[in-house]
């Protein structure tokens, strides 16, 4: 793991079921289903370790044992049209559910690299599409990406899913990875489906450790940018149970504590299968960050990296939890991360 800013690793990871920070199982099939595959000719960059049994329908096993789908990536009405891109509203059907969210065209010829764009907690109440990311949106189709921001389910136009908020809204890793399948099979010419990024911030940089995973192989490369915990009890003690969130309740009545069914949370954090990521991940996390802890990071970090991970945390000193003044020097960097892996 390569280190840089003001501090060094600990122990642990992170997770994308976040249920705070701005942002995280279905069917048990008889036979583990394997990863998304790559149509390329390149040998896989890792070996996963064996899905274990799932003990719950609710749970990350149980997603890295179905079989995802992600297809019919419609390009709807122009939002915007600018010198470097446009801007379109989108929709894309996500396992059986149509998700909707924004897409970046850059000007220019094709194929472009993609990225599909995680935000973190909006109330959904309040959310239109394409919130959540505006900076990292225009700058990177700027930079020559198509860039696909997803709204997730129960957001905007997307489909709703009433259990997704007591599931510990493990279904945004599922619209993720939808959203990865639909662009690989859009067969547009402006997207080249072989190489696709991820991008997620806060809790959806939780939805990326649940991504990677999940779907070891789908992406070429993951950024987490000021993400939650890899632990979801943590997540809903730091920002729900202060809070007085109903939903804590349910999701206790329905899945126990974690002193009550430790397997059932072990089972619902990334951290567990940190052995199973296949991708390069860069995590960048600001040192006055009073969202999400420092500490998540530096936790994700070295559980990456003690499985042997190819993962790079960049602490960025007095930085808050959106950035600000460090801004555009951290996406030179993240820039250049995904240029390595996508260029």
């Amino acid at each position: 793991m390569r280190l840089r800013g003001t501090a060094r690793a600990a122990a642990g990871l992170l997770l994308a079921v976040a249920l705070g920070c701005t942002g995280g199982g279905q069917d048990d099939a008889p036979e583990p289903s394997p990863a998304p595959a790559r149509a390329t000719s390149e040998s896989p960059r890792g070996t996963p370790s064996p899905t274990p049994a799932p003990a719950d329908p609710v749970s990350l096993p149980a997603l890295m044992r179905r079989e995802h789908t992600g297809s019919g990536l419609r390009l709807g009405a122009v939002l915007d049209r600018t010198t470097a891109y446009t801007r379109y509203a989108v929709t894309y059907e996500a396992n059986g559910l149509t998700i909707s969210g924004i897409m970046n065209i850059p000007e220019g010829e094709g194929p472009f690299p993609a990225l599909v764009l995680a935000h973190g907690y909006i109330d959904p109440d309040v959310y239109v599409s394409g919130q959540g990311m505006p900076r990292e949106q225009d700058r990177l189709a700027r930079s020559g990406y198509v860039v696909l921001h997803t709204d997730y389910r129960n957001h905007a136009r997307s489909d709703e899913d009433s259990d997704n908020d007591v599931d510990l809204r493990l279904g945004y890793t599922e619209d993720v990875i939808g959203a990865a399948l639909a662009l690989r099979g859009s067969g547009r010419p402006e997207i080249d489906g072989d190489r696709i990024g991820l991008f997620g911030r806060s809790m959806g940089g939780g939805v990326v450790y649940n991504t990677l995973v999940v779907g070891p192989g789908l992406f070429d490369a993951a950024v987490a940018y000021a993400p939650v915990s890899g632990r979801p009890q943590e997540n809903i003690d730091h920002f729900q149970r202060p809070e007085g969130d109903p939903i804590v309740a349910e999701i206790e009545e329905k899945h126990g504590t974690p002193e009550e069914d430790p397997a059932f949370w072990r089972d619902v954090s990334p951290l567990t299968f940190a052995d199973r990521a296949t991708e390069p991940l860069l995590i960048q996390h600001g040192t006055a960050d009073d969202t999400c802890p420092l500490a998540w990071s530096r936790e994700a970090a070295a559980a990456f990296e003690k499985a042997g991970k190819d993962v790079e945390l960049r602490t960025v000193d007095g930085e808050g939890h959106t950035f600000g003044p460090r801004w555009a020097a951290e996406m030179d960097a993240t820039e250049a991360f995904l240029a390595r892996h996508l260029r």
